[in-house]
């Protein structure tokens, strides 16, 4: 199956690439809720997890139109004309005022109507940037990049690695802040670092349900992790008994779903993602969900998903954004919005489907940049979605 993986790296010509990504020097500070008007201030004891799942969920809260349908438009692309390092673009995160966008060149910062550009220069570990995330009780900025695992913090960078730490690997994948813990997803297994008793834990098949240490990503919520594990489906991880459960495809490696519902739908997966109540986990072969009693799958031959080649999702409320290599699709389970550029020119159309029934075309002018979804992260009424040609904006429309 690696081969298979291989081979469509190379057709699509660009996921190996966001394997790399660039660490970022921002100064941390106050981390404003969605609202605007709250502040978590860091502090050296354990907050409630309760009050840091709540905040988490409200500050990536997003808008959602009347219809209970979120359809984005207006979109305005920025490239290297712009001031991003590279057009190849593979992760991006909201915080606050700013915007961060991992590339193959470099972190950028969006601020003010501004970009600016961090590198090895500055103190990243590696240019390649793969994932940001910002730890919502420090304010500190996490970054997973090619060559290490950086935090930005008071103005400083701090990077760990194999060699000064207890990092599983240095080519880093994924970082997920929760409470007071940073998961990262590495080539040699998941790490797990305590940022106050500054400790790690190595996770990989020696110690937990994995086929071989390579994992994905990973998301956390209701006391538990998930990681995207390589050939072993999700590994999920209790936080409070210390205890793992697998989930996997019951049909195997099989490219087809035999029975359907059965369990995630292939065993290779990209990302998962926490949201209401509702697990996500994206694959190469398709999409699915878990309400914690039942798995759902969707193809791109009985829904509106773009494709079942899948590179990663991120859930916001009840909604999750898809980011496949033919669009960028989001889903509430029933309802799809998938948005499509033409080919030849810059315009193009959002897609809603009500299960796999078409609804309503709209076009759009102008389009997302990019066909070749790799990065999504959505807030107040704005969605932010990194492609192969740049980074895009996108408003919520008043349809």
């Amino acid at each position: 199956m690696k081969n298979l993986f291989s081979n469509n790296l190379i057709k699509y010509g660009l996921i190996a690439l966001a394997l790399a990504v660039a660490a970022i020097l921002i100064i941390p500070g106050k981390k404003k809720s969605s609202a605007g008007n709250k502040t978590l201030e860091a502090s050296g004891e354990m907050a409630d997890f309760s009050t840091i799942e709540s905040r988490e969920k409200e500050s990536g809260k997003q808008h959602v139109h009347s219809s209970g349908i979120p359809v984005y438009g207006n979109w305005k692309t920025f490239t290297m004309d712009d001031g991003l390092p590279g057009d190849r673009c593979y992760a991006v995160r909201i915080y606050g005022d700013r915007v961060f966008v991992g590339t193959h060149h470099g972190l950028a910062v969006y601020e003010d109507g501004k970009w600016k550009t961090y590198t090895t220069e500055d103190g990243l570990a590696h240019n390649g940037v793969a994932s940001v995330d910002v730890s919502i009780v420090t304010g500190d900025i996490w970054i997973a990049t090619l060559g290490g695992l950086n935090c930005w913090s008071g103005g400083k960078f701090e990077t760990f690695n194999q060699f000064n730490s207890g990092m599983p690997n240095d080519l880093v994948y994924n970082v997920f802040c929760f409470g007071k813990d940073v998961w990262c997803a590495t080539g040699g297994g998941a790490g797990h670092y305590d940022t106050q008793t500054k400790q790690w834990e190595i996770f990989t098949e020696m110690n937990a349900p994995m086929h071989e240490p390579w994992t994905y990503a990973l998301s956390a919520g209701d006391g538990k992790v998930w990681i995207a594990a390589w050939g072993g489906g999700v590994i999920e991880y209790n936080t409070q008994t210390s205890q793992f459960r697998d989930y996997v495809d019951p049909d195997g490696f099989m490219e087809i779903d035999l029975q359907p519902d059965d369990g995630v739908i292939h065993d290779i997966t990209t990302a998962t993602s926490y949201s209401d109540s509702m697990l996500w986990v994206s694959t190469y072969f398709g999409l699915s969900s878990y309400d914690g009693k039942n798995w759902k799958g969707y193809f791109d031959h009985d829904s509106g998903l773009a494709s079942n080649f899948i590179n990663f999702l991120r859930a916001e409320g009840k909604w999750v954004f898809i980011c496949c290599d033919n669009g960028l699709s989001s889903t509430d389970g029933t309802n799809w919005v998938t948005y499509k550029k033409d080919d030849n020119s810059v315009n193009g159309k959002a897609i809603i489907k009500n299960g796999n029934t078409l609804v309503r075309e709209i076009p759009l002018s102008p389009s997302i940049a990019h066909n070749f979804i790799i990065g999504v992260d959505a807030e107040d009424g704005v969605l932010w979605v990194a492609t192969s040609k740049g980074v895009c904006r996108g408003e919520l429309l008043d349809l």
